[in-house]
């Protein structure tokens, strides 16, 4: 399926949950999580929910990090170079909401690319293969372009995976993982 196609459609589903839904289902894909072979690390970039676009609610995954005592690093965007920047998540992390509605760190301490070892990856769609369809900006594919090649890549999903996704570029970087309420999806070599 082409990625338009696919973004218009898994919107279309996110936006017809209701909040009990998304909460409930959100509970069971951190509970998942746990499943992971991820939990010796200490760099854990996570992204935080767009409650607009009804997207996974992370905050039981921030609790589950944060009751590890890991360090947990939140993206902020730059729509001019369309990058991010990775802060260290305090108790003084000061939270706004961006032009996209996305909650955002306003300022803080900066952590390089290079210290994370696992990254949770908001995404629309994904299919067997591990790639995923994203809002198209393309914010996270350059944002892991210039990690570590062996960081950890989890995307989040409600749904189960599609076969596949057609217009695979270079620049798209496939997940090694992808948890759903019910599944942990295992791709590549990790």
């Amino acid at each position: 399926m082409q990625k338009d196609n696919l973004r218009k459609k898994f919107k279309d589903l996110r936006l017809k949950m209701n909040a009990s839904e998304i909460e409930e289902l959100s509970l069971q894909i951190a509970n998942k999580s746990l499943e992971l072979p991820i939990w010796n690390h200490r760099y854990y970039h996570i992204f935080l929910s767009i409650a607009e676009q009804k997207e996974v609610d992370t905050e039981f995954l921030l609790h589950i990090l944060q009751g590890k005592d890991k360090e947990v690093i939140i993206p902020k965007s730059d729509a001019e170079t369309g990058a991010l920047t990775n802060f260290l998540l305090t108790d003084q992390t000061v939270i706004k909401k961006n032009r996209w509605n996305i909650p955002e760190p306003e300022d803080g301490i900066e952590i390089n690319s290079e210290k994370l070892e696992v990254v949770f990856i908001p995404l629309l769609a994904f299919d067997k293969s591990g790639h995923r369809v994203g809002y198209g900006k393309g914010f996270y594919d350059r944002f892991l372009a210039g990690c570590r090649p062996e960081i950890v890549k989890i995307g989040l999903s409600f749904f189960e995976p599609v076969e596949k996704i057609e217009e695979i570029f270079s620049s798209d970087i496939p997940l090694n993982y992808c948890v759903t309420p019910d599944n942990i999806y295992k791709f590549g070599n990790k």
